[in-house]
């Protein structure tokens, strides 16, 4: 695997960082963003190896750039997908994509209780739409709430699929999942 770059958005308080600094074992860039200025002080100090930053996760080209790196080989999102608005979650999913290498691998996570939420469902789509593969891993019930996993493989620059645009869009601007999620899942 040579000296991967492995990009962790939304780090927080570290929950995914001292794992991927194990998975690393001294190899590699580990660069965690946050926008939380105290959460990227405390894993400075707690985590050794890990480049925190106090980042926006759009800016995560501009964050490697800065560093003398390409394009990450893996990013790992701890983002609140549910919270954001078709906007901010169609900016993040295209700087993420923007930010992978060819055959880089995206995975992040959602809450089960939010899975038929309007931003849920979108996120699924978003994910079909951006990535040669998704796969939607084991629901992780230790965790509270419990979340499902999905890994993404294989990004596809600035390319929307066409059976979502044939969806029509509601309100908030999401398409019908229900009908939508028929042709993905």
């Amino acid at each position: 695997m040579g000296q991967p770059v492995v990009v962790e958005l939304g780090s927080g308080t570290g929950a995914f960082s001292r794992t991927i600094q194990e998975r690393l074992d001294g190899r590699g860039r580990h660069i965690a963003l946050d926008i939380n200025e105290r959460f990227t002080a405390l894993l400075t100090e707690r985590v050794a190896g890990l480049d925190a930053v106090t980042a926006d996760a759009r800016d995560v080209s501009t964050i490697l750039a800065e560093r003398g790196l390409g394009q990450a080989d893996a990013i790992v999102g701890g983002l609140p997908w549910a919270s954001f608005r078709h906007e901010r979650q169609r900016e993040l999913l295209d700087a993420i994509v923007e930010a992978l290498s060819p055959q880089g691998a995206f995975t992040t996570f959602a809450y089960v209780h939010a899975r038929r939420f309007v931003p849920a469902r979108r996120l699924r789509r978003s994910l079909a739409d951006r990535f040669e593969e998704v796969v939607l891993g084991r629901t992780v019930w230790a965790n509270l709430p419990p979340a499902l996993v999905y890994h993404c493989r294989r990004p596809h620059p600035r390319q929307r699929d066409h059976r979502t645009s044939a969806v029509p869009a509601d309100r908030f601007g999401a398409r019908d999942a229900d009908a939508a999620d028929q042709h993905y899942w």
